[in-house]
């Protein structure tokens, strides 16, 4: 260890040398510099932005090499402040200036104006991203979800890295959705599927009732709105009555939910008597089989008197008098299906009571009063199904009544084209299909390449939209469904 020396002044005195230790002052540790905690959000954010895991750099982000010279033509050099020149040319840093974009939700069940707006824009760089996601369950207490979203945005940087697009441009293009993974409130209020659609100065996302066939990210000149078929408005709706000897109630239901319907309906026998002043043995008569008036009306109703009638006349009564607060609040005016929900053997008396020609020919059995509406419209839409196929069963039986003649085609190089040039009456596509290439509509020229990257566009989206552009029907359907053994298959309408 080596001794510190002291210097002797001329009256021989001894004095300490100059300077101080090189500890005075400085706090002990291991030297990290702690977080301020105004900057801790901002720090948080940019490690979800730019690490993939823990501690592992994300691919997408550009590093500079250590040796680069990073003060090239500044003058600067040691001992010398560095200070803007007079002439601000020569070091003037250009920023873009760059809007703030706000996420925008979208309806999610499309009209087709939405879908329109969607299928019809066209910017040189769109982003296509669909994924599942979980509504309720642990996945949403682990956070799961925007995990995921942020892997794919990260994914997406790194392909928009790959056809040279600028850094600057890309965390500009991506800001919305890296700020949307933090916003809590939009994770804890999720539906079974995203779809988010991105372009400079765009960020519109649809929370989709029903899971896309598969994760993807589409990247290209226009977006990718073929999954969003699913998720169309469809005019097919149906009517559900919940009966029994003290309830009646009334729901309206489409492919995506159920409603309750605001009608007046006794709940009781005992209120048909009270209101209709007849006692419990009457019963609604039309002349020749036609409906009767109101059961409230004097003279609608016929008996035998008093006595002690039977549960199931009882039952008529009562579910005569429901039939007809239906008919002239409601039914009177409509031709959808009515499907019954009740215990198995008031069914067939309320069959027997009702006069409404459209009455569904299956029906939910069991006790219903009580049962949470969510899974009574789960069960009622699964009763209903072949109600709401019956329009793609018709185009498939169509499609193979024609398969031998020249109206129908499951090849490719036909199918295409003849989105184009309004042929498709009727297009199937198979679910999770991708079809790659270009397509030359004033020459008739199809080019089908192997992968997106060979900068083509997806073919198959292009004539979903064409088709649905030139007044044609489209059906996604599984590849065990599909009329060929094909992507796509079409009925041509000439």
């Amino acid at each position: 260890m080596s001794k510190q020396t002291m210097g002797k002044d001329d009256n021989g005195t001894f004095h300490p040398g100059k300077g101080k230790p090189s500890g005075v002052n400085k706090e002990e540790g291991l030297g990290f510099v702690s977080t301020p905690p105004e900057k801790l959000d901002e720090y948080l954010e940019m490690t979800e932005k730019y690490t993939v895991g823990e501690d592992e750099l994300d691919p997408s982000v550009r590093m500079r090499h250590p040796n680069r010279n990073t003060s090239k033509n500044e003058n600067n050099f040691k001992g010398k402040e560095n200070k803007d020149e007079s002439n601000k040319s020569l070091n003037q840093t250009f920023t873009e200036e760059r809007t703030t974009v706000e996420p925008e939700e979208l309806p999610g069940i499309l009209t087709k104006e939405v879908f329109s707006e969607l299928a019809n824009y066209k910017n040189s760089c769109t982003i296509s991203i669909f994924l599942g996601v979980h509504p309720a369950g642990v996945e949403v207490n682990e956070h799961i979800d925007p995990v995921n979203f942020k892997n794919q945005l990260q994914e997406a940087a790194r392909r928009l890295g790959e056809k040279g697009k600028d850094q600057g441009f890309i965390e500009s293009l991506l800001k919305p959705g890296f700020d949307l993974i933090r916003n809590f409130d939009f994770w804890t209020n999720m539906s079974p599927g995203l779809a988010v659609f991105i372009a400079e100065g765009y960020f519109k996302y649809i929370k989709m009732p029903v899971p896309p066939a598969e994760q993807l990210i589409v990247i290209e000149p226009t977006f990718y709105v073929t999954p969003l078929i699913s998720i169309m408005t469809c005019k097919e709706y149906f009517y559900l009555l919940v009966i029994s000897k003290q309830c009646a109630k009334l729901f309206k239901a489409d492919a995506w939910g159920m409603e309750k319907v605001d009608v007046q309906l006794p709940q009781s026998i005992e209120e048909v008597k009270r209101i209709s002043g007849l006692d419990a043995t009457t019963f609604r008569s039309g002349a020749n089989g036609s409906r009767g008036p109101r059961y409230s009306q004097e003279g609608v109703y016929h008996g035998t008197g008093g006595g002690n009638p039977d549960g199931k006349d009882n039952l008529l009564v009562y579910f005569e008098a429901v039939d007809d607060a239906l008919w002239d609040q409601l039914l009177n005016k409509e031709n959808a299906p009515l499907l019954l929900a009740g215990v198995e053997y008031e069914i067939p008396i309320y069959r027997q009571a009702c006069d409404y020609h459209n009455v569904w020919p299956d029906a939910l059995t069991g006790n219903r009063e009580r049962q949470e509406i969510h899974q009574l419209y789960k069960e009622a839409k699964e009763c209903m199904k072949p109600y709401f196929e019956q329009n793609k069963k018709k185009a498939l039986d169509l499609y193979l009544n024609n398969s031998a003649n020249s109206k129908t085609t499951s090849i490719v190089d036909e199918v295409v084209p003849a989105a184009y040039y309004s042929q498709i009456s009727h297009l199937f596509v198979a679910k999770g299909a991708h079809i790659w290439g270009t397509f030359d509509e004033m020459n008739n020229k199809l080019e089908l390449h192997d992968s997106p990257d060979q900068d083509g566009e997806h073919l198959i989206d292009n004539t979903v939209v064409k088709t649905l552009a030139n007044g044609g029907e489209v059906y996604l359907l599984e590849k065990e469904e599909m009329p060929a053994d094909s992507p796509v298959a079409a009925i041509l309408r000439f």
